[in-house]
């Protein structure tokens, strides 16, 4: 599996209902998206949560790169966010692995928010040993409550882990990284893709 995930930095007097407006009347396009795992439609907005910031953004898993590469240059998809806002820097790492936590079995809550955070590997600090470590943390992680899903994944040219957990409410105040607010979560098919 892969992730992927793009930032749109907007200005701190934009209308952040114009956001909320276009994800509502466009997110219904990447349910079932082929090769799409989930596409959380993802929103910070000034002064809500400590955020300095209005950004809106998507953190994607894709079971296939082939969903992935139809997404981003096939034509459907990316091109909207590229007309609209320009071509942001898509960023994409190797999954290391992905669970589940208490809040997916809730049949009636989805995810409301999510956190996430970069974590640079030390020079010298062997993969082998710091991507079980990762992993086990996000064991742990999965069983705290509120957890909708929870993901490691690694980036091996800056040798970067990034941790993504998806809430069924607010993020709790110890959990570490910045908090999105999401407002959609699309759900792909598992179908093999032809370019």
């Amino acid at each position: 599996m892969h992730a992927m995930q793009y930032t749109i930095a907007l200005p701190a007097d934009y209308d952040m209902e114009v956001i909320r407006k276009r994800v509502l009347t466009r997110s219904h396009r990447t349910d079932g998206f082929p090769g799409l795992e989930t596409k959380a439609y993802l929103l910070r907005e000034r002064g809500v949560d400590g955020s300095p910031v209005n950004l809106y953004g998507s953190f994607y898993l894709w079971r296939e790169t082939e969903g992935m590469n139809r997404f981003l240059w096939g034509g459907e998809g990316f091109g909207g966010i590229v007309t609209d806002f320009g071509r942001p820097a898509v960023r994409h790492w190797a999954v290391a692995g992905d669970a589940g936590g208490p809040g997916a079995g809730e049949p009636t809550a989805g995810p409301t928010a999510a956190s996430g955070y970069a974590e640079a590997l030390p020079g010298g600090v062997d993969p082998a040993e710091a991507v079980p470590q990762a992993l086990a943390a996000m064991d742990r992680r999965a069983r705290t409550p509120g957890v909708y899903r929870t993901v490691v994944a690694l980036d091996p040219r800056r040798w970067e882990l990034t941790h993504f957990t998806l809430w069924t409410g607010a993020v709790p105040p110890d959990q570490p990284g910045d908090r999105y607010q999401v407002l959609h979560l699309s759900h792909g098919k598992a179908v093999r893709c032809d370019r």
